[in-house]
């Protein structure tokens, strides 16, 4: 630390459920209680106006599968609780159609042999509170343009026998 000048710790995303690159429990897939995993955030910019969050799965058999999208959450929210996915949301948060084209989350459902999933949740620290009307992961994309100040993600994992 030079003077007054501070290091910003960098944005971080993780779970008390699971580290970064191991399994995530059964109780948070579709052979569970299909309900979202606890999540932390912290080192959120002190410029950050929103957080939005996209768990996908690029290991899917039709190609990427995305399993919850949620936005314009507040900067301040530094605890997602398990199942926080079937509570009402925090403050201004949005969620938007997964690829089940339902606006809410769809715990992780491999098929049964198809090896071991990689599910990444990632965080983006935003500039601006985006629209409330956004449909999907494509809409949230193209509003995030621009509006990205920090991003970072965990992976966990998940396999069906």
């Amino acid at each position: 630390m030079i003077g007054s000048a501070r290091a910003e710790a960098a944005l971080a995303i993780h779970s008390p459920a699971f580290d970064n690159g191991q399994p995530i429990p059964k109780r948070f897939s579709c052979s569970g209680d299909n309900t979202s995993p606890p999540l932390t955030f912290s080192g959120v910019p002190a410029q950050a106006k929103s957080l939005a969050l996209i768990v996908d799965d690029p290991d899917a058999p039709g190609g990427l599968f995305t399993h919850w999208v949620l936005y314009n959450l507040a900067t301040d929210i530094v605890v997602l609780a398990p199942g926080a996915s079937d509570q009402p949301l925090p403050g201004p948060a949005v969620t938007a159609d997964n690829s089940t084209h339902h606006a809410d989350y769809h715990g992780m459902c491999p098929p049964p042999g198809a090896g071991v999933h990689h599910y990444h949740f990632k965080l983006f620290a935003l500039d601006e509170r985006l629209p409330s009307n956004l449909n999907n992961r494509a809409a949230l994309l193209k509003a995030m343009q621009g509006h990205v100040i920090a991003h970072t993600q965990l992976v966990g994992t998940y396999q069906r026998k």
